[in-house]
C-alpha cells in the first residue's frame, strides 16, 4: 500500500511575491495493491508536485510518503515505474535500444531487458518502429515509448503524469489495457489526467485536488452517491396536471413527461406518478465525474 500523508510544499517567491506559492496544503490519499487511482485537478492544482515528491524528485516541507508501512526510500523508489510530465527520452537513440537501456539502469541483465523491451513494444504497437530513432516518431508514439520505459523493469508501483496526453483512441486503448493488466497483477497505479471520462472508465478510486488540497476522494460510486441529489421520474402518457404541486420541473417530449427534482417526498412522488400513468423510470440521476469535479472545485 502506498500512503501519502499530509504533504505540504511551498515554493520560494520572487520580488513580486515574496511569500512564495503554496503548492501542496495537506494532501493525503492511499493507493492499495491492484488499485488504479485517478488524480485529477486543474493545471497548477498540485498533481505533478505530489508525484515528484513520491518519486523523490522534490522534498516536501512536511508530511510523508510510505510504501508497505515504511517510509519510502531510494531503494524502494528504484522499483517504481515513473512517467514524468516532461518526457525524458534520448531523441537520437533507437526505440528498442532505449527501452533496453532503461531496463539495464534498473538492474536487469541484457537478455531480460531485451525480452521485456520486445514484449512491451509489441503490446504497445511499436514493433515496426523498434529500429527508428525516437526523434523520427510522432508525439503519440514517443508517448508509447515513454510508457514502455516506465514498465520495462516490471515495477511494483506505477506513477504516471498525464500518460494519455496526445494519444489517439487506439493508443489510449492499448495503454489502458496494459495498465489494467498490471493492476490485476497487484500493482498500485496512480495517474493524472484531464480526460475525466477516461478516469471515470478506468479508475477504482479518484482524488480531486484544487489549490493544493484534496477536495474530494473515494471510489467513483462513493463520490456519485454524495452528489446524487436529483430524482428523475419518467411517466408515459400521464393524466393532465399530474405533477401540479410537486417540487421540481417537468419537461414533455411526445407522450413522456420527465420530472426532475431535488426536494420532496420520494414515495409521495412515486405514488402520484403511478396513479397518473405508466412509470418508465424512477431513480436518482448518477452524475458524471466531470459534474462531480465541477461541484468539488467550485
Amino acid at each position: 500500500m502506498l500512503e501519502i500523508s499530509e504533504l505540504r510544499k511551498r515554493f520560494a517567491g520572487g520580488p513580486d511575491a515574496p511569500e512564495g506559492k503554496v503548492a501542496l496544503d495537506g494532501i493525503s490519499f492511499v493507493v492499495r495493491p491492484g488499485e488504479m487511482f485517478g488524480f485529477v485537478g486543474a493545471n497548477g492544482a498540485g498533481k505533478t508536485t505530489t508525484m515528484r515528491i513520491v518519486m523523490g524528485v522534490l522534498q516536501p516541507d512536511a508530511g510523508s510518503v510510505s510504501w508497505q508501512g515504511r517510509p519510502l526510500e531510494y531503494t524502494e523508489r528504484r522499483r517504481f515505474g515513473y512517467m514524468p510530465e516532461e518526457r525524458g527520452l534520448y531523441q537520437k537513440m533507437r526505440v528498442a535500444e532505449q527501452v533496453e537501456y532503461f531496463g539495464r539502469l534498473h538492474g536487469m541483465d541484457a537478455a531480460a531487458a531485451r525480452a521485456a523491451a520486445g514484449d512491451l513494444l509489441e503490446r504497445l504497437g511499436l514493433t515496426e518502429r523498434r529500429g527508428d530513432a525516437v526523434e523520427a516518431l510522432s508525439l503519440g508514439n514517443q508517448q508509447r515509448v515513454q510508457l514502455a520505459v516506465a514498465l520495462v523493469h516490471d515495477p511494483e508501483v506505477l506513477v504516471l503524469d498525464e500518460p494519455f496526453s496526445g494519444l489517439d483512441p487506439i493508443a489510449v486503448d492499448a495503454l489502458a489495457t496494459v495498465l489494467q493488466e498490471r493492476c490485476r497483477g497487484g500493482v498500485p497505479v496512480i495517474f493524472s489526467s484531464h480526460q475525466l471520462e477516461l478516469v471515470e472508465r478506468l479508475c477504482d478510486s479518484v482524488g480531486i485536488v484544487s489549490a493544493g488540497r484534496m477536495v474530494a476522494s473515494g471510489t467513483v460510486g462513493d463520490l456519485r452517491a454524495v452528489e446524487s441529489r436529483t430524482l428523475r421520474v419518467v411517466v408515459r402518457d400521464p393524466a393532465p396536471g399530474w405533477a401540479d404541486g410537486l417540487p421540481g420541473t417537468v419537461t414533455v417530449t411526445g407522450d413522456r413527461h420527465v420530472l426532475l427534482t431535488t426536494d420532496g417526498d420520494g414515495q409521495e412522488i412515486l405514488r402520484r406518478a403511478m396513479k397518473a400513468g405508466q412509470v418508465e423510470h424512477f431513480g436518482t440521476d448518477q452524475p458524471t465525474l466531470t459534474e462531480i469535479f465541477k461541484e468539488a472545485v467550485a
